[in-house]
């Protein structure tokens, strides 16, 4: 066999290395798949006639919502959801009561201030629509919040900033005129928030850690006390502190695994 001299092939490997190096720093040889560049993020404010909206408003309560895949079976929308319901006690018992008595819910599941549903439209509810054409390129990063006056926070991200363009364009055609893009930036992966199922605390364990956070308790120097707290909340002081402390138990390490070292 023919076999060239050892410095010749040296010589060679050499310059194609250098000229694959050269192209891989011009980026003309590799270049980065979409889904491993930087992410499109988007924050939504919307307001639109929605079973859980619309309560949240009429019993003063607030909502930590994650929506499933949307699915349609018959030409009837099903959207399944899972919601954590924030409140004053008596609020929650009547959202819960008057959300029984809707013809549009199904499967309705309660545990404590925990709720699963699904949402049954008999007609193609226009939202599935855009679920169904552009749900598996987007991502949902955190759980939906919904205010007092009904509002919703949709923060979802994609890898293509003309997808997301299309999602919000779809919301206001077709779902409603009143949204906010509150922001639409590029974000590192790292960046997005990956949600954790809500630890299971009870209606006075979430009752006591948010009015002990919504009044201060927990800045320096503190804004309330204790005593102040439990007069509030209308349970005795020992009560009210076991209260806070379960619930800063079950909420403490699932804060420290977000910690970044």
């Amino acid at each position: 066999l023919f076999q060239l001299p050892c410095y010749l092939v040296v010589n060679f490997f050499f310059k194609a290395c250098d000229k694959l190096l050269s192209k891989i720093l011009l980026g003309n040889l590799f270049k980065l798949p979409s889904y491993l560049r930087e992410m499109w993020i988007t924050k939504l404010k919307i307001k639109h006639d929605c079973v859980i909206g619309n309560r949240c408003k009429q019993f003063n309560v607030t909502t930590i919502g994650t929506p499933f895949s949307v699915y349609i079976k018959n030409n009837i929308t099903y959207s399944p959801q899972l919601h954590k319901v924030e409140g004053e006690p008596e609020n929650i018992e009547k959202f819960f009561k008057d959300l029984r008595k809707d013809k549009k819910i199904s499967n309705v599941e309660i545990e404590g201030n925990n709720l699963f549903l699904i949402e049954v439209q008999k007609k193609k509810k226009v939202t599935a629509s855009i679920f169904s054409t552009l749900g598996p390129k987007i991502i949902f990063v955190k759980p939906v919040f919904v205010d007092k006056e009904g509002y919703e926070y949709w923060e979802v991200a994609s890898w293509e900033k003309e997808i997301l363009a299309k999602f919000i364009e779809g919301i206001i055609k077709e779902v409603s005129r009143e949204v906010e893009v509150l922001k639409l930036e590029q974000t590192k992966l790292k960046d997005i928030y990956f949600s954790h199922l809500m630890p299971n605390l009870t209606v006075n364990q979430s009752l006591a850690i948010r009015l002990a956070f919504e009044r201060g308790y927990y800045l320096w120097p503190r804004k309330t006390s204790l005593g102040k707290l439990a007069k509030e909340a209308k349970i005795s002081i020992p009560t009210f502190r076991e209260h806070l402390k379960k619930a800063e138990e079950k909420l403490m390490p699932n804060l420290i695994s977000q910690v970044k070292p």
